[in-house]
């Protein structure tokens, strides 16, 4: 999985096919024609309504993938260090590193290929070294045991 890059008229469209789910049944629950549906498998965006409706409908959590893109690719926030006497803001906080499995992967086998070194993936990710460390040990313990 490509973090980097989301292509999720793509994503959703595979999900679809391993599902196997109708297009009539797409079209009802979406309440939209064919046409938009297959529009919206060759988009690289969908409004947040039609990727809600994705997601329920798919049974799976599209919002998670921007996310990961967010943990892996954006920059540390600075905003407490600068505004340490501003408002506080009415919108929920949330924890900015939380790995998913397929994050974990994704990390692990840029190791493993030799695509990144360890250092890179701690300077690159902003990943602390211990959690970094654990992922390996897990790792490794549990090639060791299957």
């Amino acid at each position: 999985m490509d973090f980097k890059d989301i292509h999720i008229g793509k994503l959703i469209q595979l999900r679809v096919n391993d599902l196997d789910i109708s297009i009539e049944r797409i079209c009802n629950f979406l309440e939209i024609n064919e046409l938009e549906v297959s529009e919206m498998y060759e988009s690289k965006e969908i409004n947040t309504y039609f990727l809600l409706r994705w997601s329920k409908l798919l049974e799976y959590d599209y919002f998670r993938l921007y996310s990961q893109h967010l943990i892996l690719y954006s920059p540390p926030s600075n905003i407490n260090k600068k505004n340490s006497k501003s408002r506080k803001s009415r919108l929920p906080d949330f924890r900015k590193h939380i790995y998913t499995r397929e994050v974990i992967h994704f990390i692990l086998e840029l190791i493993s290929s030799g695509k990144k070194t360890k250092l890179e993936i701690i300077n690159d990710y902003k990943i602390p070294k211990t959690t970094l460390y654990k992922w390996i040990s897990k790792n490794s313990s549990n090639k060791l045991g299957s």
